[in-house]
């Protein structure tokens, strides 16, 4: 009987053991409350002031799944499709494939397990520092008096920044797992858009500081996951492709420079050991020939290559967002001077009076990376027809309602009715103005995705007339569009793009340091080619 007892209370300690880790299997459950209340917040989601822990918590737990282990559940079918095909899977019947089932293709190739991404908040220092410019994580050092031995590289700045990392958030009042504005101090506005811009993450449109910090924080583990990925992939082609290149090296070496790489490694050679022998000696301790320090050898330029990998890579991100800024700068040279102040006026960037077009042009470029902090008048004329004639109908403003209601008011018209209500609203504050910016929310946010679909083809060619933009002769429809959204997307959104463009950016990074390791990679083979030549 007391044996029997004894063992239900250990099978009961057990259940209860059991059940409290599961419980506390979320990183959440270990939170302070502002930390449970930012999270919440970062991602929109309502919660109630004043609310206890209980509350909060049990809100976090209804979307943790969706927002932190599975946040591609969110996703729509062309978002899913598009991170299929960055993975190298078939979407040929992607089209046909109903949302559920594209959901769970990705969740079986997705980044991480449930388990790990349940972990990852627990411990935010050890990635979320990994995307950081090598200058942001500089300024961070500085800032916070951390020393960091010279040369100052990345390894050594965030292996410092590390240690001191939950030093610096205890002296800040805050707690570290879901860090809160401490941590982005010494970011500028323009360094948090950029991060966004280079990882392919819309900046919110209009904006604050505290809105691009938390852009920024609630997408920095799906940042860094994507850049690991990367990595990885990039990592094994050059391991691949180092095989492959070894044995080549292998073939043309002579004896003597066979039994030279023995002679380094330690390798025992027996004596009247053959030529094709000593090639099977060496592919057999490949790993030491992967540590070898001929200088002339593919092995030492790959050492050389994936030890600066990391740091490279990192370099390389900031590259892909070069092609984004070129497009800008290039569709900033066709602006009008009305476009180029508005652009400006919409960022709260003085514009000094009588500034001429090339000075508008530098300081818009100087600003790429600026978010929009607001509506002005221009921003009414990318809204559809329909859109703006039940905006003046229910303005409030007579002569305004009147143009709504006209059946021959013409798109320009009705812009125009739109853009002196909204001044005057903006001038004088109060009701009319707070109805207009929530007008102006509502609209862009249900138009963004099929923006111009409506327009016709003069309404198009007198958008692009009021950037500046020739239409070339005999421009279709779609033509149109096109390039109507292209400036449409480069005035909202300066050098980033509206929709998620990370796998596209990312994959362009990668390329850029695949291609620096197997230049490394190449150079080395040919050194070690030209010393058999000379040798042999």
């Amino acid at each position: 009987m007391r044996l029997a007892s004894l063992l239900t209370f250990a099978l009961a300690t057990n259940i209860v053991a059991g059940s409290s880790s599961w419980f506390s299997k979320a990183a959440y459950n270990k939170w302070h409350e502002n930390e449970l209340e930012r999270w919440l917040s970062d991602n929109d989601i309502p919660y109630p002031s004043p609310a206890d822990r209980k509350d909060l918590e049990n809100l976090v737990e209804k979307n943790w799944d969706d927002y932190a282990v599975s946040p591609y559940r969110r996703w729509d079918t062309d978002k899913l499709t598009a991170y299929l095909k960055s993975k190298g899977a078939d979407t040929k019947g992607a089209a046909e494939a109903n949302k559920d089932s594209l959901v769970s293709q990705v969740q079986s190739q997705w980044y991480e397990t449930e388990d790990r991404a349940q972990q990852a908040w627990t411990d935010t220092k050890d990635w979320i520092l990994d995307t950081w410019s090598e200058s942001t994580l500089k300024s961070f050092a500085d800032k916070h008096g951390i020393p960091v031995p010279q040369p100052r590289k990345r390894d050594t700045l965030l292996q410092q920044i590390r240690s001191n990392y939950q030093n610096i958030a205890k002296k800040a009042g805050d707690a570290s797992s879901y860090p809160g504005d401490w941590l982005y101090a010494t970011w500028s506005e323009s360094d948090l858009k950029e991060w966004l811009d280079i990882h392919g993450f819309p900046a919110p449109q209009p904006t604050t500081r505290d809105k691009l910090v938390a852009a920024v924080r609630r997408n920095s583990r799906i940042a860094y996951l994507k850049s690991q990925s990367q990595l990885d992939a990039a990592s094994a082609k050059a391991n691949a492709a180092y095989a492959t290149l070894t044995d080549k090296i292998i073939e043309a070496w002579g004896d003597s420079q066979l039994k030279e790489f023995c002679d380094k490694n330690g390798i025992n050679v027996p004596q009247g050991t053959k030529t094709n022998e000593l090639r099977a000696l060496v592919r057999k301790h490949r790993a030491e020939f992967l540590g070898d320090t001929v200088s002339g050898s593919a092995a030492s330029a790959f050492g050389a290559a994936t030890s600066k990998a990391g740091n490279q890579f990192a370099k390389a991100t900031n590259d892909a967002s070069l092609a984004a800024q070129e497009a800008f700068n290039q569709a900033v040279d066709t602006w009008s001077d009305s476009r180029l102040k508005a652009y400006l006026d919409a960022r709260g960037v003085p514009v000094p009076q009588a500034s001429k077009s090339d000075e508008l042009r530098a300081l818009v470029r100087r600003n790429s990376h600026k978010a929009a902090t607001g509506f002005n008048a221009w921003t009414w004329d990318d809204l559809s027809y329909q859109n703006l004639k039940n905006y003046l109908v229910n303005s409030g403003d007579s002569a305004a309602k009147k143009v709504g209601e006209s059946a021959s008011a013409t798109r320009e018209d009705l812009v125009k009715a739109a853009q002196n209500v909204y001044d005057s609203a903006s001038k004088s504050g109060g009701d009319s103005y707070a109805s207009a910016t929530s007008y102006l929310a509502q609209a862009t946010q249900a138009a963004k995705d099929n923006v111009f679909d409506t327009w016709s083809e003069s309404e198009l060619k007198s958008y692009l007339d009021s950037y500046g933009v020739p239409v070339p002769q005999g421009s279709s429809l779609n033509e149109l569009r096109a390039e109507a959204r292209k400036q449409y997307t480069h005035f909202k959104y300066g050098t980033t793009n509206p929709v998620d463009t990370a796998f596209a950016k990312l994959g362009e990074s990668v390329k850029d340091a695949y291609q620096w390791v197997m230049g490394q990679l190449g150079a080395g083979a040919g050194e070690a080619k030209r010393k058999v030549k000379n040798e042999l």
